[in-house]
């Protein structure tokens, strides 16, 4: 071949040829820039591995925490108290106790002072064996079957709170000397609380459960999600799919997202001044909880429904156009049946948050003493973090466990719709 520099009289052209590398890779200087590299590689493999076994730990200390302090208010302590009813002078009308008014009847025919009365005269104290409570058990015996008015029966009660804390073992001398006189006796028992999910509110630790405040957060999130659901995931689409380009869709989606790390508590400042100062709805009703967790969440639900959508591969809406669909059946009939997923994920993940929320449900209320299950949307409610507050405020020692238990039903339901979460993802992703 011609050498280049000779071809057609052209001067020879000189090109830049760059100095050799060292290819010895066992040189001193070589080695040690490698040492240095593995070992970083290493420090960073140990940090996050020491990071995460960290947060487990965190983890882990919390959840046994709060099982060793909670497992107790799911059991409660009964004594059998054997009643001589003909004998208390209970006067009431058979026909009263099939109606309404059996509650105040009984009441007015004095059997809370004959449950105290008989449990003095049994266990030769002054109603420090059974709880202020007590009665109700009684009463409660009676509607179910009057004919024990003519009787003598035994009725398990709860205990006093002092009795049950030292039948958990946790008690004063006194208490822990009852407690083994009841045992010796066979009139003294340990069992599963149930009353513990089919109670409300109570200013008694022994008779306390979470139905009314389970019941109003399950109102508060169901008007939530009618609510925020609809309306975030319509707001979604208009703005990816329909929103002109322009500095006004800026401002929104700007808005959007800084309304997203807006305090809590600030929304819950709207809701007071908007639905109760404003619209005049019910205090510490389930609908005003929800429209304002609603506001809170609905940010959420817009930017990770703008995330899925944006996931759709634009080959899709090319496909549904190009064989004559309409803009609206493009949206409706392919591109958010394929966006569902994310969008109730993210949903759901706001519905979390709310559900664990405090701050703006004190704003509007809902931290009134709630003693009977709400009924419906407009009647006075609590939500499980709100009684949770109420509870770790209280003095006496038996709520401290009965507090512990609402938090661990508060993280199952919360561990609940995150596994709902994940499994709508996995369950209806669909990988390009």
């Amino acid at each position: 071949m011609n050498n280049p520099a000779n071809v057609a009289g052209s001067p020879a052209i000189e090109r830049d040829v760059p100095e050799r590398v060292p290819t010895d890779w066992k040189t001193g200087a070589m080695q040690k820039r490698i040492r240095r590299r593995y070992a970083a590689e290493r420090r960073f493999r140990f940090f996050g591995l020491a990071a995460v076994v960290l947060s487990a730990g965190f983890l882990a200390f919390l959840l046994v925490t709060m099982l060793i302090s909670g497992v107790g208010g799911f059991q409660r302590t009964l004594v059998t108290l054997p009643i001589d009813f003909p004998s208390a002078g209970i006067e009431v009308d058979r026909a009263q106790l099939k109606t309404r008014g059996a509650d105040l009847a009984l009441a007015g025919a004095g059997l809370e002072n004959a449950v105290n009365g008989t449990a003095a005269a049994a266990f030769g104290e002054d109603n420090r064996v059974v709880s202020d409570s007590a009665w109700l058990t009684v009463r409660d015996a009676i509607k179910a079957d009057p004919s024990i008015l003519t009787q003598k029966v035994s009725i398990p009660v709860p205990a006093a709170p002092g009795l049950e804390e030292a039948a958990k073992g946790d008690g004063e001398p006194a208490d822990e000397a009852m407690v083994a006189r009841l045992e010796r006796a066979g009139a003294i028992s340990t069992g599963f609380n149930t009353d513990f999910f089919q109670s409300a509110d109570s200013t008694d630790p022994t008779a306390v459960g979470i139905w009314g405040a389970l019941k109003g957060s399950l109102m508060t999130m169901l008007v939530t999600l009618l609510i925020a659901f609809p309306v975030g995931t319509l707001s979604a689409l208009y703005l990816e799919e329909y929103a002109p380009r322009n500095r006004w869709t800026d401002l929104i989606e700007v808005s959007i997202n800084n309304l997203a790390a807006v305090p809590s508590i600030i929304f819950g400042l709207l809701g007071l001044a908007v639905f109760l100062g404003t619209l005049n709805l019910p205090r510490s009703a389930p609908i005003v909880g929800g429209l304002t967790l609603a506001l809170m969440i609905m940010p959420v639900i817009v930017i990770a429904g703008r995330n899925a959508i944006k996931a759709v591969p634009p080959s899709i809406r090319d496909a549904a156009l190009g064989i004559g669909a309409s803009k609206v059946q493009v949206v409706f009939h392919h591109v958010l049946p394929l966006a569902l997923p994310g969008i109730l994920t993210g949903t759901i993940i706001g519905m979390a948050r709310a559900l664990g929320e405090t701050a703006p449900l004190l704003m509007i209320g809902m931290r009134a003493f709630i003693s009977q299950a709400p009924q419906g949307f407009a009647d006075p409610a609590t939500v499980l973090p709100v009684q949770i507050f109420l509870w770790s405020d209280q003095v006496s020692r038996g709520f401290i466990e009965k507090t512990s238990a609402a938090i661990l039903v508060l993280l199952a339901f919360l561990l609940a719709m995150n596994a709902l979460a994940i499994y709508l993802r996995n369950r209806f992703e669909t990988r390009w």
